[in-house]
């Protein structure tokens, strides 16, 4: 079977050469397309030379990781590869990882296959098997695997970009990553359609992958004001999936608000004491629920 990798990167030169290291290493990996998020940090410069010999490369702006992966995926979908090895620069394949995967790609009804990612030797892990579109006090995400001992191959509902495999053949059903997302939700979003199209999505435990941990030594006040535009994209996106996939009004509406209700007090009752937050980011909250709701996406200014 033909495997084509897709890296997505942006500003983690790096991180992103231990990625292509490990991904090399995996054996029987019939190209790599790394798709560059408008890097100022050197990126650009090393994809252009020696050290990358041998990768497809594809610079554009930066658009996020949904516009990335929409980018690779719909270069790969139009070659003769079988399937599509999706993933962010921050993760790292172990040698076997590919090899492990392929075992269980034979079956025709399964879309995706998905690593166990590893975290300083133990398992870190977001997936879950079942999805509530139906109770609007209730996660979304249900049966996570965290709450599991998960010792062989099981059939999951939602994983990460963080290493997917993706069958090359079922993208003309699903389609490509909504790319209007920007960040959060992309994942799901894809995996909500692969399983309405009927296709099974596989978590292999013995497919290992190691996953980079961030430190930070910020405080409180500095951590929260590096992150909160993520947060804004976080309420859109989450109140999107709702609006789009939920099963009744509370669960489209409800669910979100009182999300994006929690983010508004948080900034609300800090703002007179630190300068995460202020009066803005409060009307920049509310603002992007309303987008989700009404499914106006894009790049958030």
């Amino acid at each position: 079977m033909k495997v084509i990798a897709v890296v997505v990167t942006y500003n983690r030169l790096e991180l992103l050469k231990q990625n292509i290291a490990c991904l090399r290493q995996n054996k029987p990996l019939a190209g790599i397309v790394v798709v560059n998020n408008g890097s100022t940090d050197g990126t650009a410069e090393w994809l252009s030379g020696p050290e990358a010999e041998g990768l497809t490369v594809i610079h554009q702006e930066n658009v996020g990781g949904s516009g990335g992966f929409y980018t690779g995926m719909k270069y790969v979908s139009e070659t003769d590869a079988d399937w599509i090895w999706c993933m962010d620069d921050d993760v790292f394949p172990r040698a076997t990882c590919l090899e492990q995967l392929l075992l269980h790609a034979h079956d025709e009804k399964t879309g995706i296959l998905v690593p166990r990612r590893m975290m300083e030797g133990s398992i870190f892990t977001n997936e879950f098997q079942e999805y509530n579109t139906s109770h609007p006090f209730k996660s979304m995400y249900q049966k996570r695997l965290a709450k599991q001992n998960i010792t062989g191959p099981v059939e999951i509902k939602g994983a990460a970009f963080e290493g997917l495999m993706i069958r090359k053949s079922m993208v003309g059903l699903v389609g490509l990553p909504n790319k209007d997302l920007f960040i959060f939700c992309d994942d799901t979003d894809f995996c909500i359609r692969t399983v309405r199209q009927h296709y099974k999505i596989v978590y292999v435990p013995t497919a290992l992958m190691d996953k980079h941990k961030f430190f930070s030594n910020d405080s409180w006040t500095e951590r929260n004001k590096k992150k909160k535009w993520k947060r804004f994209y976080q309420v859109r996106n989450s109140a999107y999936l709702n609006v789009q996939y939920g099963d009744n009004w509370a669960v489209k509406y409800l669910r979100s608000f009182f999300g994006v209700l929690g983010y508004i007090l948080l900034a609300l009752f800090t703002f007179p004491f630190t300068s995460a937050y202020s009066l803005k980011d409060v009307a920049k909250f509310w603002k992007a629920y309303q987008d989700g709701i009404h499914r106006r996406l894009g790049i958030i200014k």
